[in-house]
């Protein structure tokens, strides 16, 4: 498929490392679900440097990035949108979820993941 190769800021990597290590809640439950390439075969990786910014989750081969947004995010709308607009810029695919809805619908946020993956692939 695409595996286009997408240049990041170097400076991100060890921040991207140290955040891997303290996931939070909902990533982690999301990670139980999407690692191991179990989501139709398609490997993801977490918090991935892409240009300037870091995405929770991110499959090379579809350019799907999966941002969970939580409290941080709250104050945070036009810094999103900026961000959200560049990583298209890019050719990256992106869906967001809600914090509170991996943690409490995992089944409806999987189910609109696949949702995703599947639009992703007709294009």
């Amino acid at each position: 498929m695409r595996n286009k190769i997408i240049p990041y800021n170097p400076k991100l990597k060890n921040y991207a490392r140290a955040l891997r290590k303290r996931g939070t809640l909902a990533e982690v439950i999301l990670w139980q679900y999407i690692r191991r390439k179990a989501i139709y075969g398609y490997e993801f990786h977490r918090q991935v440097p892409i240009d300037n910014y870091i995405v929770d989750f991110y499959c090379h081969e579809l350019q799907l990035a999966i941002e969970i947004d939580g409290i941080s995010h709250d104050d945070k709308f036009e810094y999103d949108q900026m961000r959200e607009h560049k990583l298209k810029s890019l050719g990256v695919n992106l869906i967001r979820f809600a914090d509170e809805d991996v943690k409490t619908e995992a089944e409806a946020v999987l189910q609109a993941l696949k949702k995703r993956i599947k639009e992703i692939e007709k294009e």
